[in-house]
């Protein structure tokens, strides 16, 4: 059995003062107590005193509400506060735009480039301008036994007109060009002696000028039906009699009607000229076109896509042979954008009767001889589709796929010539190029690239691939099969610039007889790359350095007539205002 220590402590107690009272009555003797078991304490025996002890005083559980209050009064102040300051920003300097501008470059040839334009504002809404142009070349090609100098200047007059509600210009020009037919065949004189062909090569001095006045103007409205309108006249001759006069007149009617574009433009085109002789001196060319033509169109525009339909309808007339004919071609064109402005969809369909003109010619090969056939292109349709869009905020494509009819096509072709007959007009003794006519069928592929890294760097790339189909002649002469470009142009500093372009062309196939001896001729594919550098000395003074066929081939553009090899040009622009 277990004691419980502190009831054996009050026992003893109790014992201790009860033997102290009868001590002195009787001494009732010593007793042992034996403890069996010491005493072992346990946790039940002991009591926690609570950390957070109760309240009863109900007292204490109420809060009385806190006020406060601020005892405010002015008190014054001799403090003033300094003005803030904005902080400095670093500004781009704007470039300063001026009117006018002259270049003047020099080199290897000989060659001499310049340039004049100026413009005067004329009160508050009119203003005059006027431009030269000149390039030259007046040293021969070492690959050429002939002069192969040339000249192209250009003078020009423009006087226009801004007002409320339209406005107009009017312009007033004249070119000459002046080039040789320096493109001798390989294998002239072969049947000659060395007498008589260095007799025929010292006679062949005299080379072709072409000389253009035009005159024209434009005038557009604001907030009419009669949008405007375009007259052009274009009087052309060269030095050995021939003559051309081309007139054209153009105005557009429009309208929006329930947000839909409603347009309606009519064309008045007639080209007219005369050659001394053909090129076998049989008889006199003489010839003359007028094509009349309304295309009226409708275009609606939403969110993703657009598009544009309508058609011409065109009254082709012979005005030499008295025949006329209808012609009618389907004009549309639609987009969509498949996935927003990364990649659009487009694609359509287009044909014109295309007016050919003696100076249009020229002005794509000025190798012409001045017995030429001129008539009117057919180009019955144009269907193309394509891709086009960005492959990031700085990059963007094009993919476009063509399928071209053309009746009635003309192509550039070598005059025959027949090297034993000694007295010969400058162009007849192979050296020239006359006109080929046939039905084209092309087949047309497409790309560009351009990528704009920053603003001060731009990259541009582009290639055609062409295939042709002809009905009557065994080639389609002078057409290039592929073609390919690429162009870079980049701000270095705040002062330099720099850039550079290189172009491929592909094979080209032409034709030539030298006495009834006929040959198929290849006209080599060639490859040219041009760089140029430039100095900004002030806002305006830039001076200029132009390299040209860096590759220092003596490629052929046209059969039989070599290019000038490695070219340097230098040269500075300066601008000014009055």
């Amino acid at each position: 059995m277990k004691i419980k220590f502190q009831y054996i402590l009050i026992i003893s107690l109790a014992a201790t003062m009860q033997l102290s009272a009868q001590k002195k009555d009787e001494n009732i003797g010593t007793e042992v107590v034996n403890v069996v078991k010491a005493y072992t304490p346990t946790i039940s025996d002991a009591f926690k005193v609570k950390e957070t002890p109760g309240l009863e005083d109900e007292d204490n559980t109420k809060r009385e509400p806190i006020q406060y209050s601020i005892f405010s009064f002015p008190v014054a102040s001799t403090f003033s506060p300094s003005k803030g300051k904005a902080a400095n920003v670093d500004k781009t300097e704007q470039e300063r735009l001026f009117k006018n501008y002259a270049t003047l470059g020099v080199g290897s040839y000989a060659n001499v480039l310049g340039e004049l334009y100026v413009t005067e504002n004329i009160g508050d809404t009119d203003f005059i301008a006027g431009n030269i142009k000149h390039l030259s070349s007046f040293s021969d090609i070492k690959e050429s036994e002939l002069p192969s100098k040339f000249l192209n200047s250009s003078i020009g007059l423009t006087y226009g007109s801004k007002k409320e509600k339209y406005a107009w210009t009017g312009d007033l020009g004249y070119q000459i060009q002046k080039y040789f037919w320096y493109g001798l065949p390989d294998d002239f004189g072969t049947t000659l002696s060395t007498e008589n062909r260095a007799s025929v090569i010292d006679r062949i001095d005299q080379g072709q000028t072409y000389n253009n006045f035009n005159l024209g103007g434009r005038i557009s409205f604001k907030e009419s039906i009669f949008n405007g309108l375009n007259v052009k006249y274009n009087r052309f001759w060269d030095a050995y009699g021939s003559a051309e006069n081309r007139f054209v007149v153009s105005p557009t009617l429009g309208f929006e009607m329930f947000r839909k574009d409603i347009k309606t433009t009519i064309t008045l085109d007639h080209v007219g000229g005369s050659f001394k002789k053909d090129y076998s001196d049989t008889f006199k060319i003489k010839y003359g076109y007028t094509n009349i033509g309304i295309h009226p169109s409708f275009g609606m525009r939403k969110d993703d896509w657009s598009f544009d339909i309508g058609a011409a309808v065109v009254l082709g007339m012979d005005n030499e042979n008295s025949k006329n004919k209808v012609f009618f071609y389907p004009k549309a064109n639609a987009s969509l954008k498949v996935v927003g402005d990364l990649m659009i969809f487009f694609l359509g369909i287009d044909g014109e009767l295309q007016q050919n003109s003696y100076r249009e010619f020229t002005n794509e090969n000025p190798f012409l001889s001045p017995t030429l056939f001129i008539a009117p292109t057919d180009k019955q349709f144009d269907v193309f589709a394509g891709l086009k869009g960005k492959l990031a905020n700085s990059v963007s494509y094009t993919v476009r796929g063509s399928v071209i009819k053309e009746k009635n096509k003309a192509l550039f072709v070598a005059n025959d010539y027949d090297d034993s007959v000694l007295v010969q007009e400058m162009y007849q003794y192979g050296n020239s190029f006359g006109l080929k006519y046939d039905t084209l069928r092309t087949f047309r592929l497409f790309g560009e690239l351009k990528a704009d890294f920053s603003k001060n760097v731009a990259v541009g790339v582009n290639g055609i691939f062409n295939t042709y189909s002809q009905e009557n002649l065994p080639e389609a002469y002078n057409l290039p099969q592929f073609q390919f470009g690429a162009n870079v142009d980049a701000n270095i500093t705040a002062k330099w610039y720099a850039g550079a372009n290189l172009f491929f062309v592909g094979d080209r196939k032409d034709f030539q007889s030298n006495s009834n001896v006929d040959a198929t001729k290849t006209v080599k594919s060639y490859f040219d790359a041009n760089a140029h550098v430039g100095y900004k000395y002030n806002q305006r003074f830039t001076a200029f350095l132009r390299l040209n066929n860096i590759g220092n081939q003596a490629y052929e553009k046209w059969l039989n007539y070599p290019v000038q090899s490695f070219q340097v040009l230098l040269g500075a622009n300066y601008k000014f205002d009055f």
